[in-house]
């Protein structure tokens, strides 16, 4: 798979988005929310609900894989 396709991909930038303040706490900075993981579930919930996270490399639809 190219690095157009995987910066196209949501589930990139949604892992991103979540990696930057895990790394910000590491260094001492706390900048996440004390309901940071209902906030997370929410949102998530919410975009899988749409159809925004999936795998773009998968040919077939739905919950099948490719064989």
């Amino acid at each position: 798979m190219d690095i157009k396709s995987r910066l196209k991909n949501y589930g990139l930038w949604i892992s991103i988005a979540a990696f930057i303040p895990i790394i910000l706490k590491v260094f001492g900075k706390d900048v996440l929310p004390s309901n940071y993981n209902e906030i997370v579930t929410a949102i998530l919930s919410i975009l899988v609900m749409l159809g925004l996270i999936n795998n773009p490399t998968s040919e077939n639809r739905g919950f099948s894989d490719d064989k």
